[in-house]
Parts: structure tokens; C-alpha cells; sequence
């Protein structure tokens, strides 16, 4: 397939997972407490769990540049991965306003659930920025690899306030929870599209293809 399709094809196929998305939460059921705003926690939650995943993924990826140093297309796994985590927290911070909004009457910025996300959003900005200009396969290793286990950390130790622990998962509807894996499931699939399509932009044997 030339590349010039394949260009064409690669965001197309997003648009039809993200369709899907969208489909999934606003035809899932709604919940007898916050009503139909569950849907918008479906998106919500699949949305911050894709980018939790896709950084982790982009630590392990470093870890290997880091002990495979040969392997450049490891370094690049990381970048694109990274960069796709970026662009979910990116996204989920301002849903994250519209959840609270919704949900809450107004917004709550002390909220920690908040605070630290926020906080490490604008620390993946400038890491990743400082990254790009440097272009240094060893410190992009490092600098996702470290970014990736503090994330973890810090969301790990983050509290509650008004934020609820896990409103999906303490829900006793198997309809809610299987329409929350579904949106799951189809999140993932389009984090893992939106890597490889920024993979295939830095990878020469791809573009080949």
C-alpha cells in the first residue's frame, strides 16, 4: 500500500474507534444517583486510565532503550507512546472540568484527584519539550522511564476529597460495568492506533511499508 493511503486510511480508522467510543458511553445505561452524567464518567475514566497505561508503557519502553542502547526502534516506541499518553492527560483534564461541573455543582481545584494530575500534566509538557529539543536517544529513555514511575506514584498516594474512590467499580449493575469495559476496551484500541500512527510518522522501515 503506498504511504500516501496509508496516511489517509491511518485517521479515518481513529475517527471510526472514536465514533465508537462516543457510542458505547451515550447508549450505556445511566445510574439511579447522578443519572445520565455517568456517561460522561465512562469516557472520563477510560480516558485517564488510557493515559495511566500508555505512560507506564512508555517507562517500560525506556527501561528497554536503556538496556538494549542498539535498539533505536525501542527509543521511538517510547517517544510515540509518551507522546500519545500526553495527548489523553492532556484531553482528560479539561473533561475532568466537565465531569465536576456536572457532577459537583462547580469546580473543586484543591481536589487532589485534580491538583496532581494537573501538576504532572504541565510536567509531561515541559519533559517532553526539553526531550524533543535535546533529540538524545539515552536522555528520552530516562526522561519517560522517571516521568512514568513518579506518575505512578504520586496517583498511587493521591487522595480523596470529594472525588469517590471508584464509582463504576462499586457499582452493583453488571450492565454499568460491562458498558464501562467496553469504552475501556475501545479507549485502549484507539491509544494503541494513535501510537503506531505517530510511530509510522518517525520510523523509516514503516514508511517503506
Amino acid at each position: 500500500m503506498p504511504f500516501s493511503s496509508r496516511t489517509l486510511k491511518q485517521p479515518l480508522t481513529l475517527l471510526i474507534t472514536l465514533v465508537l467510543i462516543i457510542a458505547a458511553s451515550f447508549l450505556a445505561p445511566t445510574e439511579k444517583t447522578i443519572g445520565s452524567n455517568i456517561r460522561l464518567i465512562y469516557i472520563h475514566a477510560a480516558w485517564v486510565w488510557t493515559g495511566k497505561l500508555a505512560f507506564g508503557i512508555a517507562a517500560l519502553f525506556g527501561l528497554l532503550g536503556l538496556i538494549f542502547f542498539r535498539q533505536e526502534y525501542l527509543v521511538d516506541l517510547s517517544r510515540s507512546i509518551a507522546y500519545t499518553a500526553l495527548f489523553f492527560w492532556l484531553t482528560y483534564l479539561p473533561m475532568s472540568l466537565w465531569v465536576m461541573r456536572a457532577n459537583w455543582g462547580g469546580f473543586f481545584f484543591d481536589e487532589p484527584r485534580w491538583r496532581v494530575p494537573f501538576l504532572l500534566g504541565i510536567v509531561a509538557i515541559l519533559l517532553q519539550i526539553g526531550l524533543w529539543v535535546f533529540n538524545n536517544k539515552t536522555l528520552t529513555s530516562i526522561g519517560n522511564l522517571v516521568f512514568g514511575v513518579v506518575l505512578w506514584w504520586q496517583l498511587g498516594g493521591a487522595e480523596n476529597i470529594l472525588h469517590p474512590d471508584n464509582p463504576i467499580g462499586a457499582s452493583t449493575s453488571s450492565a454499568i460495568q460491562g458498558s464501562y469495559t467496553l469504552v475501556l476496551i475501545l479507549t485502549l484500541i484507539f491509544g494503541a492506533q494513535l501510537a503506531l500512527w505517530i510511530y509510522e510518522q518517525r520510523h523509516p522501515i514503516l514508511k517503506k511499508a
